[in-house]
């Protein structure tokens, strides 16, 4: 991989399978069916590997949904906090479910989607987020509906219901305890419904998760009400399974040895800015060296962070960027110009993969 230019993003697969293994075991231990979440990765070139271990993909636009449609198959289900009417009739051809966010955009749209699998986005008015900016039930949340008795009348019209209340919730008791109180307060309705979508934001793969409350938990659920139930991993599908390869083009110092690479916090990890968090650094591995990494961009806060590291960075040096599978590829942006990571894969059986890379001409078109 040394003679290929840097920045890339590197998708393993071997990696990306133990996730996909994990999913699987989900599905036979508690009878959930898991749909990708492609707000979170749309990489479609790994596609072929994903399709083995998962029951479809889930979208948040027309878009998302046609690139699950064609590239994925299997079912698709078509979400998005606003439809227009030329997505609906889009949509309608080919999603194998169309869940709507408010009963407005229900009302509006019905007539042209009258037959077909619908669901409604709920807001159960509770939630575990690390961030009141990714919080569904944060005050003032325009996701879901909070009016219990106009979702009953609604509910004839209804094939599933939709909860999204996580993000990056790692904690089971917490899951259990929020699928108890939705099953209490929405029992009636749930029972009314053919299938319900716990949503994603739920950190099962994650190392040392306890899988077989989380299993038992979903499994009395689904008895309980006589319904299908639906996970969206996103995360949990592709974490630790993509680095972002780099490399060192200066080094500079204002108090504090800064190593400047050739890719950018705000326009290739931009989650990690608006979160104000710090990613990981698979390569060079940890020690006594202090250095700030920091992007090319003008905008003085891109800095990837602080870190102290085994050997001291000079030009030229490999800096590899861990977890950047997630809410990256999906939101890379070309601001300053900057030229945009190209997509690498090392596939199952080790061979290496050069998929897509991006020149001038991509960023010309990006525009008018």
């Amino acid at each position: 991989m040394k003679d290929l230019p840097t920045p890339y993003y590197l998708i393993d697969e071997t990696r990306l399978q133990q996730n996909l293994e994990i999913i699987q075991q989900v599905r036979e231990r508690s009878g959930a069916k898991s749909v990708l979440a492609l707000k979170c990765f749309s990489t479609w070139c790994v596609f072929d590997l994903m399709r083995q271990y998962l029951d479809g993909t889930t979208s948040s636009s027309l878009f998302e949904a046609r690139l699950g449609h064609e590239e994925f198959g299997k079912e698709v289900h078509a979400y998005s906090v606003g439809f227009s009417r030329d997505d609906v009739r889009a949509v309608r051809e080919f999603a194998d479910k169309i869940i709507f966010n408010s009963l407005s955009q229900l009302n509006l749209h019905y007539q042209d989607v009258s037959g077909a699998n619908l669901g409604l986005r709920v807001n159960p008015g509770i939630s575990h987020s690390h961030f009141d900016l990714a919080d569904p039930a944060r005050r003032y949340s325009r996701l879901g509906v909070t009016d219990r008795g106009a979702l009953a009348e609604a509910s004839s019209r209804l094939k599933g219901l939709m909860f999204h209340f996580n993000c990056e919730n790692d904690d089971v008791e917490s899951f259990v305890r929020s699928l108890n109180f939705i099953g209490r307060d929405y029992g009636d309705l749930l029972r009314r419904m053919e299938w319900v979508s716990l949503g994603g934001g739920l950190s099962f793969t994650k190392p040392g998760y306890p899988l077989e409350p989380f299993c038992a938990a979903l499994r009395d659920f689904a008895r309980e009400f006589d319904i299908q139930v639906y996970l969206e991993p996103g995360e949990a599908a592709v974490t630790q399974s993509t680095e972002l390869v780099t490399t060192v083009i200066d080094l500079v110092h204002n108090e504090v040895d800064i190593a400047i690479i050739d890719a950018s916090l705000e326009a290739h990890m931009l989650d990690h800015l608006v979160y104000r968090t710090t990613p990981a650094i698979a390569s060079p591995g940890a020690g006594e060296h202090p250095v700030m990494i920091a992007g090319r961009t003008c905008l003085a806060g891109d800095v990837f962070g602080e870190f102290r590291l085994a050997e001291p960075l000079e030009i030229g040096r490999e800096v590899r960027i861990a977890d950047a599978g997630g809410y990256t590829m999906v939101k890379t942006n070309w601001f300053n110009g900057v030229a945009m990571p190209s997509i690498v894969v090392r596939r199952l059986n080790g061979t290496t993969e050069i998929i897509r890379s991006f020149g001038y001409e991509d960023f010309k078109r990006s525009l008018s």
